[in-house]
């Protein structure tokens, strides 16, 4: 999915495909590999409906990305939940309400709360940087699930897993890292347009926008509600 995202990202919204983000995806999918391991023999027609789902999701993502601009983290997370409401009960049993009982009160709840915990904190992370910036971090739930698929359900971890969790970390480390060198740049080149003489001398000066309390100006701000 991160890959579509960053492809869908740079047609759309402009989004610079830079040598960095490019080779930490690049990495990060080398590590995915050596976690999944898939093979020609273990291929279904059934993955095709998963190939289906990433570019959803990376649309999704780009519409998204797309919304925080000019709506509130509320409002998306409002009407994305009205829309999806009446597909997941199109694609439900009609009965299933019959079936629910007093035990899976705490478990539906725990996935109600985590999943628009998800949506909430992905929303405004898009807010504070480029999409192709935010998504490689989903990297980091391959591993993650491994861990949780070792320690509740016994499946077995072995050297290639801790491998491929090693590589998408210092995958997302790169392009964080790379992030930041670029963010300082576009800082630096800023102060010097509002203040060239404090630019000569930055000991006599404090760049208003690294004033504390102050905000960059490529943060984009939850946008009140009228």
């Amino acid at each position: 999915m991160p890959a579509w995202v960053a492809l869908f990202a740079a047609v759309f919204l402009g989004e610079r495909l830079t040598a960095s983000r490019i080779g930490s995806i690049a990495l990060c999918f080398v590590g995915v590999l050596l976690i999944l391991r898939p093979g020609l023999a273990d291929f279904r027609p059934e993955a095709l409906l998963a190939l289906g789902a990433a570019l959803g999701l990376a649309f999704t993502v780009i519409t998204t990305k797309k919304l925080t601009a000019t709506q509130s983290t509320f409002a998306i997370l409002f009407w994305m939940n009205l829309m999806q409401l009446p597909m997941n009960l199109a694609g439900s049993d009609p009965l299933f309400v019959l079936q629910l009982n007093g035990s899976m009160l705490l478990p539906l709840t725990g996935i109600a709360i985590a999943g628009l915990s998800t949506h909430y904190c992905l929303t405004n992370a898009f807010r504070c940087g480029d999409a192709i910036m935010v998504v490689p971090l989903d990297f980091v739930r391959v591993p993650a699930i491994a861990l949780v698929g070792w320690s509740l359900y016994g499946e077995p971890l072995d050297a290639l897993v801790f491998a491929g969790a090693g590589i998408i970390i210092t995958g997302v480390l790169w392009n964080l890292n790379a992030e930041a060198r670029t963010r300082d740049v576009a800082l630096d080149s800023a102060e010097t347009d509002l203040d060239p003489a404090g630019a000569r001398d930055r000991s006599l000066v404090t760049p208003p926008a690294r004033q504390l309390g102050a905000a960059p100006s490529y943060i984009a701000r939850d946008p009140q509600p009228s």
